[in-house]
């Protein structure tokens, strides 16, 4: 089979790879990953070097691609396997290396396995029959949809992971007051003082697609956004230039806001949306406000879901503090194969444990939903 391994996107059309995506969510189109790839967040010195692997026919057409990264670290995929690391490091074996099959930095379920099932079905088995050879300790693949689901599943050796992420889901809200009604009294009044304490502050909001932001205004986005890691000590994962980048490669996709005060913006959230989803991604402040996070990263983006008639907002991962906002829980699903026979049995035990775990804690998220029960 003629499997190609890339070291960069620059390497396959944009149209190619893009006519594998099953669906128009925008974290696997060439121009997301590639701008990851040119702006230097991913690559040399990062942690996260492409490896992608794509499958032609006979006749040289791209049948199926997998998005893949060498990783020399854990950070930036959000699915947690440091404790794995950990015990490895004691017992002295080597954990990193690893191969990842992910969107970097973006924990949004969504395709993995591009193009023909079979196909990337048998890139993965590939990549399976090579790990040892390339000294890499296993092969993950993070927040999977239910094809690859499927395709995953029914090979061996491979172990399923759960989490829990939170989603808004418009059940076809008129607008956000429509949506408030359908809360209970008590969650109503609490989300209207959380807004009325950010309005007071005398703060408003404007809406802007990615075609419609200045230099300057992305300037004030990366600032915003490096501030959020800055704060707590961090390097940000994204460079400038990729925000500039992508604004020029899928400006449709974009949509930002911004906090203003007195007309001076001092916050924001970028966002990306496929026509059906919206997609909370990045946010941050220059100054402390009270409950400006609440009002820019979730309440603004309800109310632009509503707006543009998307089916879900997704505010990012984990969050419990989504729940009383109207965040409802959903499953989330990664696949591990690991190649220490040792190292496999113990994570295989503790992921049965887990599972259950997960299951319960959705199940108690649940019970914690703002939405009215009965007639008040």
């Amino acid at each position: 089979m003629p499997i190609q391994t890339l070291s960069s996107l620059t390497e396959v059309d944009a149209a190619s790879w893009d006519a594998l995506l099953p669906t128009a969510q925008p974290f696997l189109r060439h121009a997301f990953l590639s701008s990851l790839e040119d702006s230097g967040s991913v690559g040399p010195g990062t942690g996260w070097l492409p490896a992608h692997r794509l499958w032609h026919d006979a006749q040289g057409a791209l049948r199926s691609a997998l998005p893949v990264y060498r990783k020399s670290h854990s950070n930036g995929e959000y699915v947690f396997d440091w404790a794995w690391a950990d015990a490895c490091h004691r017992a002295g074996i080597l954990y990193y290396p690893k191969l990842l099959c992910a969107v970097p930095f973006s924990p949004v379920v969504g395709p993995r396995l591009l193009g023909e099932p079979e196909a990337a079905g048998a890139l993965l088995d590939e990549l399976i029959d090579t790990l040892l050879a390339q000294g890499m300790s296993g092969l993950h693949v993070n927040f999977t949809e239910a094809l690859a689901d499927r395709v995953i599943a029914s090979r061996a050796g491979w172990m399923e992971r759960l989490g829990c992420q939170f989603l808004w889901h418009n059940r076809g809200y008129r607008d956000f007051q429509d949506f408030l009604d359908a809360l209970a009294s008590r969650k109503r009044k609490q989300m209207r003082k959380e807004r009325e304490q950010v309005a007071a502050q005398g703060i408003d909001f404007q809406w802007h697609d990615g075609a419609a932001l200045s230099e300057a205004d992305w300037d004030f986005v990366y600032a915003c956004y490096a501030n959020t890691y800055r704060v707590r000590g961090q390097a940000p994962y994204l460079r400038r230039a990729f925000f500039s980048l992508l604004a020029e490669r899928m400006p449709e996709s974009i949509r930002v806001v911004f906090a203003l005060q007195q007309a001076r913006p001092v916050a924001m959230a970028f966002c990306l949306s496929d026509g059906q989803r919206l997609y909370g991604r990045y946010w941050g402040s220059l100054a402390e406000f009270d409950r400006l996070h609440f009002e820019t990263c979730f309440y603004q983006g309800i109310e632009q879901a509503i707006s543009m008639g998307c089916s879900h907002f997704d505010a990012g991962a984990q969050g419990e503090h989504k729940l009383i906002r109207g965040f409802e829980p959903v499953i989330t699903r990664s696949w591990h194969y690991l190649v220490h026979p040792g190292l496999r049995d113990a994570v295989a035990g503790f992921l049965q444990q887990e599972q259950a775990g997960i299951h319960r804690y959705a199940a108690a998220a649940r019970e914690a939903l703002p939405y009215r029960q009965v007639e008040e």
